[in-house]
């Protein structure tokens, strides 16, 4: 009996990801699950791009809007998530659809993580201090001088940096000797599909979206949550910026030209991740072909 078959959607944020998975889950009549670490959670409507209700309404989606911005959320946590979610839409689907910007949850779903030591929380709270007050200037010179053996790949990665960070005071060793580079096998097939486009119309994308961002209210929901803005999953893109314009750092036109920016940095970083994979098949985001390309791919598996 051939195994079922899990369409990865992935690509830098602004691409047009939802649209694609929303259309794929709607021809094979299955279910999407995000792999995006901020739009699980409430009361981040805008700011992350969550699907909206009458894309939620045409198909089922999961791992949106449904934790609390205090819960601690890890890619290990995702990783049981998924899989156990996975087991229960495989039973009555052939297809499931995982669509996101975040590599590492990707990576978890399909791969499997390392069996990590728990990091007690005075750690990981002392090191989010840290980030507050000395900003990843911080966090960069501490991983300098407590693990020289990190990769430097990641020093400009403020999460990666953070968790290395509270892994080494709290175990005594390097996070890196924990990886094993093993990966899991999982009772499905993966087809990968990796979403793109020309950088300058990418940008140009982005700095729309921001705009339409704000015109949809993204101030009012960031004034909202200012009462949490202590809390990790709040320092984000879109948020952060305006948390600054709040406090008299940033006009509102020099946070939101900030949000613009650092969404494109942050695109940048994910087309690095994801074209380190080379199980990525990379199809045009604007070609009026890609949708049915990747149906003939995926049925084409799901036959062998």
């Amino acid at each position: 009996m051939p195994k079922p078959l899990l369409i990865v959607i992935a690509g830098p944020t602004g691409v047009g990801k939802t649209r694609l998975a929303i259309e794929l889950a709607s021809h094979f009549h299955t279910e999407v699950i995000s792999a995006d670490s901020r739009q699980c959670y409430q009361g981040m409507v805008i700011g992350t791009a969550q699907p909206d209700a009458g894309e939620r309404a045409a198909v089922p989606h999961h791992f949106i809007d449904c934790a609390n911005p205090a819960e601690p959320l890890t890619a290990a946590d995702f990783e049981r998530f998924a899989t156990d979610l996975l087991s229960k839409l495989f039973a009555n689907h052939k297809v499931v659809v995982l669509c996101g910007g975040t590599g590492l949850y990707i990576k978890a779903v399909c791969d499997g993580l390392d069996e990590m030591p728990e990091v007690p929380d005075h750690f990981v709270q002392a090191v989010d201090m840290l980030y507050k007050t000395e900003g990843i200037a911080g966090l960069q010179q501490a991983i300098r001088t407590e693990d020289p053996e990190y990769h430097s790949e990641e020093m400009n990665n403020p999460a990666r940096l953070m968790r290395a960070l509270s892994f080494i005071r709290a175990t005594g060793e390097s996070i890196t000797r924990f990886r094993t580079g093993v990966k899991k096998e999982r009772p499905f097939n993966i087809l990968k599909i990796g979403l793109e486009m020309p950088r300058a119309i990418l940008y140009q994308r982005i700095n729309l979206r921001v705009d339409q961002m704000m015109d949809a209210g993204l101030e009012a929901e960031v004034r909202a949550l200012v009462p949490l803005r202590g809390l990790k999953n709040l320092n984000t893109v879109g948020y952060a910026e305006l948390f600054d314009y709040f406090d008299g750092k940033l006009s509102l036109s020099e946070a939101i030209e900030k949000i613009r920016q650092h969404s494109r940095n942050y695109a940048k970083r994910q087309l690095t991740w994801f074209k380190k994979d080379s199980r990525f098949l990379w199809k045009d985001a604007r070609s009026p072909y890609t949708l049915n390309e990747i149906i003939h791919l995926a049925e084409k598996q799901m036959a062998e």
